[in-house]
């Protein structure tokens, strides 16, 4: 069996926060705000994968209602997803992810990003792919106010 997955996020940009993506602090003036670390990035990847195995959705397995979420680190909510995912029989055979972010240069972290997220996954570094877009100036994206990230994955059992 093949299946696919979609999974997207969107968070505000605020002074104050690390700029956190795919597992990854990003050096900026701005970071994520969000109830867990606001890690756009490993949000989508944590939703395609869920999405691909029938298993549910980020917030039905981390209710940001509940405390314990607070400021959790994404990685390992992830890789707790991940291991329940993998417990059912299911194997990745490949990621890609597009962040959507005016600034900074996505660029010279993807690599590192890359890596982080093949980590988490304990996958080869070649099942996943990571690219950056910006908003052209437009929109929340474009005028900084913004990142949004979106993830497919291919899962087969």
């Amino acid at each position: 069996m093949i299946r696919t997955g979609l999974g997207y996020d969107k968070h505000l940009l605020a002074e104050g926060r690390k700029l956190i993506l795919g597992g990854v602090e990003i050096p900026f003036e701005k970071g994520v705000l969000g109830h867990s670390d606001g890690d756009a990035l490993l949000h989508a990847v944590t939703d395609c994968l869920l999405g691909a195995a029938g298993m549910g959705d980020i917030g039905s397995y981390f209710p940001s209602e509940n405390s314990e979420w607070k400021d959790a680190d994404s990685a390992v909510l992830l890789k707790t997803v991940w291991d329940d995912i993998r417990s059912k029989g299911w194997k990745l055979e490949n990621i890609d992810c597009v962040i959507k972010l005016e600034k900074p240069k996505f660029l010279p972290h993807r690599e590192k990003v890359i890596k982080r997220i093949a980590e988490i996954l304990q996958a080869d570094e070649s099942q996943i792919f990571v690219k950056a877009k910006t908003g052209e100036k437009t929109g929340e994206i474009g005028e900084g106010r913004a990142v949004e990230c979106l993830a497919v994955c291919l899962l087969s059992k």
